[in-house]
């Protein structure tokens, strides 16, 4: 059971991290996966529910600004205000879908929620296990990537 719930842990990593490489298009490298054990808090995210074979959340986490030059990245042109809360929940939506996709491949079937997105000073609890990465972008803008498991 053990060795069956690491192999599902390695495949969602393993898809969001392949769903973050085709979503976003600019140069990043991930620093090494810490296990989560207890609750933290944020000031900027994205949540996505999983459910389905595997009970969860995709967590997406950063500096407003780290959303805001991803989406310049994208579009080419400056996000800001609302457009650029809206543009974090669909980036989110856009990275747990591909996700969703790239781990149904293996045999492991999810679906996600609509995004919530996070401003303030916001805790997360409530979850058994989770896995945390560092996603570093242009070797200087940080997002935080959560799958925490219930």
């Amino acid at each position: 059971m053990i060795t069956e719930r690491s192999k599902v842990i390695t495949e969602l990593l393993n898809g969001t991290l392949s769903s973050l490489n085709n979503v976003v298009p600019m140069d990043f490298h991930t620093e090494k996966p810490q296990l989560v054990r207890q609750d933290f808090s944020l000031n900027f995210g994205v949540l996505i529910g999983i459910a389905g074979d595997l009970m969860g959340k995709l967590v997406l986490t950063g500096e407003l600004e780290v959303f805001g030059s991803i989406g310049q990245a994208m579009f080419n042109m400056p996000l800001e205000g609302a457009m650029l809360q809206s543009f974090s929940g669909e980036l989110g939506n856009m990275i747990a879908g591909g996700l969703s996709t790239n781990i149904s491949n293996n045999g492991i079937n999810i679906n996600i929620t609509a995004p919530t997105v996070m401003h303030g000073d916001v805790t997360l609890s409530g979850f058994k296990q989770g896995l945390e990465v560092a996603v570093v972008f242009n070797k200087q803008s940080k997002m935080n990537t959560f799958l925490l498991l219930d």
